[in-house]
């Protein structure tokens, strides 16, 4: 969804006497850019309001201090006959008064009547339930292509004049940069291009892995999701030959040839299986295989205790998602934030998370492909796993013979030893029921008893700490028989 879009819509809920339309958003820049294209096309006044300067008409520069205080502002917009549309920032905590949420109401149908609207701005909106039947919401999604290579333009072009900065891009490498900063606020980019060419002067194809890194800060700091860099995924995956084929059909459903058939990107897989056996190596690989950046979602985070926050913090998630497309979307262990455990005990919250999920899943246009693991399938709902929820639903069993060896040979080669060296028939037979994960950690234990014993690591050490590892196919032999069973029945094995 870009500018032209938005601005579509909030004219069209102004036309429609929406006396209220909340954009949940701190890009208060944006929202302003917005509101000014929206009210030309209208030819209709903005005002802005905040409690230190009061309510300003723009263009003009000086505010009214009597409408500083929002029991006063409200008291003032109720009586006021312009059609207009009014920012007021950072309003919505006032609401908590018992007296502003009075005169508020009053205002807004007041509003109603007519052809005015409040645009209410701020981090996170919690209106009191008496009001938000006023109120509609509105998600401003991030910045799109067009945005992104103004802010390029507008920052260089200011370094340029005040600092001498130099900008060495070939136009392909203009564009490689712009889709680095998907997924970014404008403020965000904006810094982000700034730092990196105060950093050296210039400008060039270097800094693009810079401005990633950054992304990936960025990204990170709300704990909701996790970036990985194409360029810094260096993963491997032992066996999955099924899958593998599979993934090489999918592909092509992202070439222009697909698009012009009018065939739909794929939607994206599910894996479940047994702890520990690759899942999530999977998720990495296939960003990997691909050549696409890999986000991941730590579901059992979207929730919070606030009301309404959490289905927020589930459709910002798809939106970084959707603005950073093509994209592989790594949702791990899906089943703690979709579980229907909480049924109605949670007011019916896990069920709107799961239903708004299913909802995008089916009808996205951006090219996400959604990656899920599950090592509990018996929490999932059943809509989960049927058929055409994902394109497939795959199941990750214990390695064969084969695959161990190609897992040995992977952790030993990423730790410095020579695979050769070691005899991988009896290291393989010895790890007959062992899972990836419990190999990857016999290897570690291994090299740190033979840098305990100060000699190399061989295999009668590597064998040692196989014999001594209860594995997960012992420990938890029943219901791993349970999972195996059914999914003998409902899922493709990937190999």
């Amino acid at each position: 969804m870009g500018l032209s879009t938005s601005i579509h819509d909030i004219r069209t809920l102004v036309l429609s006497f929406h006396p209220v339309i909340a954009i949940d958003t701190v890009e208060e820049e944006r929202v302003e850019k917005l509101l000014d294209a929206v009210a030309e096309e209208l030819c209709m006044p903005v005002f802005h309001w905040t409690m230190t300067r009061g309510l300003v008409q723009k263009p003009t520069a000086h505010g009214n201090r009597n409408t500083g205080p929002p029991l006063d502002l409200m008291g003032h917009l109720r009586t006021l006959q312009v059609e207009g549309i009014f920012l007021l920032k950072d309003f919505a905590r006032h609401l908590e008064d018992a007296a502003v949420c009075r005169e508020f109401k009053d205002a807004a149908r007041a509003f109603g009547r007519g052809c005015a609207t409040m645009v209410i701005t701020g981090a996170s909106h919690r209106f009191p339930p008496d009001v938000d039947h006023e109120v509609v919401h509105y998600q401003l999604s991030l910045p799109e292509e067009p945005e992104l290579r103004e802010v390029v333009s507008t920052v260089v072009r200011s370094l340029r004049q005040r600092r001498g900065a130099q900008v060495e891009l070939t136009r392909p490498e203009l564009d490689e940069l712009v889709r680095a900063l998907s997924g970014m606020t404008i403020n965000q980019a904006r810094q982000a291009i700034a730092r990196t060419v105060l950093e050296d002067g210039r400008l060039c194809a270097a800094d693009i892995q810079r401005i990633l890194d950054q992304k990936a800060q960025a990204l990170g700091e709300d704990g909701l999701l996790e970036y990985f860099p194409s360029e810094d995924n260096p993963f491997q995956l032992g066996g999955f030959a099924r899958l593998k084929r599979w993934l090489d059909r999918a592909r092509v459903g992202f070439s222009k040839e697909a698009a012009a058939l009018n065939l739909t990107p794929p939607r994206g897989i599910m894996m479940v299986g047994v702890q520990g056996c690759g899942k999530s190596l999977a998720a990495k690989c296939i960003a990997r295989q691909w050549g696409l950046p890999l986000v991941k979602l730590d579901a059992g985070r979207l929730y919070d205790k606030y009301v309404g926050e959490s289905e927020k913090n589930l459709r910002r998630a798809i939106d970084v998602a959707e603005s950073m497309s093509p994209v592989v979307l790594w949702i791990d262990e899906i089943e703690k934030g979709f579980s229907p455990t909480g049924g109605d005990q949670d007011g019916g919250l896990s069920k709107r998370i799961f239903g708004t999920f299913l909802t995008w899943l089916q009808e996205k246009k951006k090219e996400v492909f959604v990656v899920a693991t599950a090592n509990d399938i018996f929490s999932l709902p059943p809509e989960f796993l049927r058929k055409g929820r994902f394109d497939e639903i795959f199941f990750v069993d214990l390695p064969d013979p084969e695959e161990r060896a190609t897992i040995f040979s992977i952790h030993l080669s990423h730790r410095k030893q020579e695979p050769s060296t070691f005899d991988l028939g009896q290291l393989v037979a010895q790890s007959e029921g062992f899972s990836g994960a419990e190999i990857e950690q016999a290897v570690i234990a291994g090299l740190y008893r033979s840098l305990h014993q100060k000699r190399a690591l061989d295999t009668e050490l590597l064998t040692g700490e196989l014999r001594e590892t209860v594995p997960l196919s012992i420990s938890r032999r029943e219901d791993i028989d349970r999972l195996r069973n059914m999914a003998r029945e409902r899922f493709v094995p990937v190999r």
